[in-house]
């Protein structure tokens, strides 16, 4: 167990380029990509964004699909950035080896089912809806474009940090000797759906973003995909995965809290998993999505873990737009293309510091990139913060319990109506007055679970579903279609992510400790339940919960939910 993990091969496409040459240009230019929609049709038209540079019949014609075959531009973002991944690693046939590509997105095949939203109320039969919101479904998709049909896919939904949680898997899994070959990364398409969620949150700007400037006023929402190609001792890397770690704000679903919790735990972490110190680090692509909270939020997790001593930091969301679940991985190939070149790029817009806040790089060359430090933060508090090193790492062993050692402590299953009167237990009508059926079930058998095993605050929080909050997504199209995008209900939005329970939980439990949520249909659960064990057996947790749930929906209006919460712990030998 153990060994180095290289990245051998990239591919990336978003707002700057369609390749790495592209993106690479764009950088060293200081070219936004950032403008005018033309792809995508909605009614909020002075909203910028950063689109890709092809429309839907380019990227199939491209990859030798059908022009009249319904296909997500997640998927055919994704799978045109794999085949480039997999091609500048030099691997042409992986038969024979052990492939897992995990993907990170949170809108997953939204794009499409928007077009068919109106016809599944009659026509349910449609051949692809019946899983139109499981995001697992992409991961597939885009596995069988790339010409992956034999690997074991995987999909990470925590919202914005999700990319950079998928290379985080891919790592461990490696490190584990579960595989010999990862494609990890993210992809996320824009569609009506996100760019009015964020707009009934109010945090979208009507000009170009400005991270970390005084007068910042908002993000623009991006498209893209980027993977990047795992191996473990490869002979050829382009850079070396050295630290990287997961933690929770547990603060607010959509707010960061002021000292910036989550994020200076991640950071932190993932220095001492690196062994190396803050003074290491030669630059930060930070999270900086130009909101007024993250901004000022990851700005004080700065000053906490390198006081006065920042080095150089920006934020590339300014030339991509936020690429929400994709920006891990699109951030992750800007960072390597930097290392290789010998720049830092610039953030572009900014002018006006923050007082008392930190200062980003207006850009430079010439310089020497050994460690780069990478965060994505997603809604929930979802903090990740991930180490690429120029150099391999020194290779540590890595030593694992038993797993006959971890045993399940208590479960709980709640599937109707009644057994939800029991959450007032635990919760005043004020506090779920707001919550739909699923999250309160969710939140019901978390805390069941944890009051009987005698436990306030578990170390880790895994979630796995196939389709997510449902029900609560359907009204949020719902809403979309009768009020033509118009005065939305911003709750609808917010309760809607994949990765609401986990976080939700967290925030309840004031729990800070690792956070992820697997969606990968009929597998969501053995995903989360393999993660579970080997933080036990890592002995990096000592007690996991486990939240497993879905819903159905019966007939038109009628849906069914369950949810189930297990906690798991590891035996003293």
């Amino acid at each position: 167990m153990g060994g180095t993990v290289s990245i051998s091969g990239m591919g990336i496409l978003s707002a700057i380029g369609n390749n790495r040459q592209e993106v690479l240009n764009a950088l060293l230019r200081k070219e936004s990509g950032i403008g005018p929609m033309k792809y995508l049709a909605s009614v909020h038209t002075d909203i910028p964004v950063g689109e890709i540079k092809l429309s839907t019949a380019q990227m199939k014609q491209a990859l030798g699909i059908a022009a009249d075959l319904p296909v997500s531009r997640t998927s055919l973002m994704g799978a045109l950035a794999v085949r480039e991944a997999l091609e500048q690693a030099g691997i042409q046939d992986v038969t024979g080896k052990r492939v897992a590509l995990i993907s990170g997105t949170t809108v997953g095949v939204m794009d499409v089912t928007e077009q068919y939203f109106e016809r599944m109320k009659t026509e349910p039969d449609l051949q692809y809806l019946p899983h139109s919101n499981e995001c697992g479904r992409s991961t597939e998709e885009i596995a069988q474009y790339a010409g992956l049909s034999d690997a074991r896919c995987c999909t990470i939904c925590t919202a914005c940090s999700s990319a950079l949680n998928a290379i985080m898997l891919g790592a461990e899994m490696l490190q584990n000797d579960e595989v010999d070959l990862v494609i990890a990364g993210g992809s996320e398409p824009l569609s009506r759906y996100h760019l009015n969620g964020f707009n009934t949150l109010m945090i979208l700007d009507r000009e170009r973003c400005r991270p970390f400037d005084d007068t910042r006023a908002g993000l623009n929402l991006g498209e893209g995909a980027a993977f990047v190609v795992l191996e473990k001792n490869a002979p050829r890397a382009l850079a070396y995965v050295s630290g990287y770690a997961n933690r929770c704000d547990a603060f607010h679903q959509t707010a960061t809290s002021k000292e910036g919790e989550g994020a200076y735990l991640a950071m932190t972490e993932a220095l001492r998993q690196a062994g190396i110190g803050p003074e290491a680090i030669d630059y930060i692509n930070a999270h900086g999505t130009g909101t007024p909270d993250n901004d000022a939020s990851e700005s004080a997790a700065f000053l906490r873990v390198f006081g006065n001593a920042l080095p150089a930091m920006s934020s590339t969301k300014s030339y991509t737009g936020h690429t929400t679940s994709a920006a891990g991985s699109v951030e992750v190939v800007i960072c390597i293309l930097a290392m290789q070149n010998g720049f830092v790029p610039a953030s572009l817009g900014w002018s006006h510091p923050i007082p008392g806040g930190v200062i980003p790089s207006q850009g430079c060359t010439g310089v020497n990139l050994e460690n780069v430090m990478c965060n994505s933060f997603g809604f929930g508090g979802n903090d990740s913060s991930l180490i690429l090193s120029k150099h391999a790492p020194v290779a540590r062993e890595r030593m694992l319990a038993d797993e006959s050692r971890v045993a399940l402590v208590s479960r709980c299953v709640i599937s109707n109506d009644e057994q939800l009167l029991l959450l007032k237990e635990y919760l005043s009508p004020m506090e779920t007055r707001r919550m739909d059926r699923m999250m309160k079930a969710c939140l019901l058998s978390a805390f069941t679970v944890l009051k009987e095993a005698g436990i306030t605050r578990p170390d880790a929080i895994i979630a796995a579903t196939s389709r997510g909050m449902f029900e609560t997504s359907t009204l949020f199209l719902e809403d979309i279609v009768a009020n033509q995008e118009e005065h939305l209900k911003p709750t609808l939005f917010m309760q809607s992510t994949h990765n609401t329970i986990a976080s939700a939980i967290a925030i309840r439990t004031g729990c800070h400790g690792y956070n992820i949520t697997y969606s990968q249909g009929e597998e969501s659960a053995f995903w989360a339940i393999r993660d579970a064990k080997m933080l036990l057996r890592k002995g990096e947790a000592r007690t996991v919960l486990v939240c497993v749930f879905d819903e159905d929906r019966v007939d038109g209006t009628v849906f069914q939910y369950k949810a189930e919460s297990t906690l798991y712990t590891l035996k003293d030998e």
